[in-house]
């Protein structure tokens, strides 16, 4: 599922370029018994499967092997992990090599988790079937912080997040058609006045929908100042 889902968009002819490798180590090839079994019943009782520890810790053994780099930073996929924010991708971007494990079922033993994983990553408040569907958006996260990966250097530089902000309003072809017209400002061609509203309106962006991303942000006077002048249209 991972090497179909990553072999689109720009992921895809990233691998294609060899700008990324990307691996799948199956723990299910690393089990003892005939029926392959990866996962057991959990001690105390309680409804559903917990991933035995073995046939995980033989998989990433295997990767590491593999890649010759016993020291790559193992991450696991968990609801119960920190939220991944844009920054923590940067950061992951600059490693050499990382392994993301993808959990199923109600968990992995916590065995495992504890001796072999050296962090734990969140995709946010929710609960989806399995450890894959993360392990691609990860994959495809900061594939695209890597250089040379998007044909305009800029294009992850001005995307939501990355200065702790929302994205600004987008505008394409026509200038004017059934929806409306592209703000004045845009068709000027004054640089400086086009970066002030965009600017402007990625801060009122993020105070009207996420708000709790300022809290974390320390404004200039300038930005300050665009932000209560957008704020105060706004309630007009």
């Amino acid at each position: 599922m991972i090497l179909q889902g990553a072999s689109y968009g720009v992921t895809g002819k990233a691998i294609e370029q060899s700008k990324v490798g990307l691996s799948v180590w199956n723990p299910r090839d690393y089990t003892k018994d005939k029926h392959r079994t990866v996962d057991d019943k959990s001690y105390g009782g309680g409804s559903g499967m917990v991933m035995k520890y073995q046939p995980l810790a033989d998989a990433v053994n295997n990767a590491k092997n593999s890649n010759r780099n016993s020291a790559c930073k193992v991450v696991y996929l968990s609801p119960q992990g920190k939220q991944i924010t844009q920054n923590l991708l940067t950061q992951a971007s600059q490693q050499s090599q990382l392994i993301l494990v993808a959990g199923r079922y109600e968990g992995i033993d916590e065995r495992f988790v504890e001796s072999v994983c050296d962090e734990e990553w969140s995709l946010g408040d929710y609960v989806i079937s399995g450890g894959e569907l993360a392990a691609l958006i990860v994959i495809d996260a900061i594939t695209r912080l890597i250089p040379g990966v998007l044909g305009d250097e800029n294009s992850a530089k001005q995307d939501s997040y990355v200065d702790g902000l929302l994205d600004f309003p987008h505008f394409t072809r026509p200038e004017q058609g059934d929806l409306g017209k592209v703000p004045d400002v845009l068709l000027s061609g004054h640089h400086q006045a086009i970066e002030r509203w965009r600017m402007q309106q990625s801060l009122g962006r993020t105070a009207l929908r996420r708000p709790d991303l300022l809290e974390k942000k320390v404004l200039t006077v300038e930005q300050d100042a665009l932000l209560n002048a957008f704020l105060n249209e706004v309630q007009k």
